[in-house]
């Protein structure tokens, strides 16, 4: 794991920003941290990266937000809402661990665990999908500006 100490949101969006530089098709980013840590920041920079110009919000109350428009489709979810793995599922969420362009899952330890290694994610589906395309970003708030963001190296 890498980590980065961003100062301000803007920090936290460049680093998604050079994520979303090289992101390939097919790449999940399993993003964790508290409430008001910088997840959206992180996203909003992603999709920057991208080429997606449209205004990215957090999809809390609808589960999924699609957005098109840039060299991949990001696909942002948002497991806040959902309080056990049995509703996760129901929900549909496995459909995004192949996805056709990049998935972003906010809260994903609801779905593939406190730590989600290869294992853990071969174990939070009932159906093959590929385990290695799933890289882990977990923001840690320092204090009120600053953050601590450990996350699996993207080649950025």
């Amino acid at each position: 794991m890498t980590t980065f100490i961003s100062h301000s949101p803007e920090d936290t969006e460049s680093l998604g920003e050079r994520f979303g530089r090289v992101a390939q098709r097919g790449l999940v980013i399993a993003l964790s941290g508290d409430l008001g840590a910088g997840k959206t920041q992180f996203v909003k920079g992603l999709a920057r990266g991208l080429g997606i110009s449209t205004r990215v919000h957090s999809p809390t109350f609808t589960l999924v937000n699609e957005y098109n428009g840039g060299r991949l489709k990001l696909f942002h979810l948002d497991l806040y809402r959902l309080e056990t793995k049995e509703q996760v599922l129901s929900a549909g969420v496995e459909e995004f661990l192949d996805p056709d362009g990049v998935a972003v899952i906010e809260w994903a330890e609801r779905f593939l665990g406190k730590h989600p290694t290869p294992i853990n994610r071969e174990r939070a589906s009932n159906t093959q999908h590929r385990t290695s395309n799933v890289k882990n970003v977990k923001i840690e708030i320092v204090n009120e500006t600053e953050r601590k963001i450990c996350y699996d190296d993207f080649g950025a």
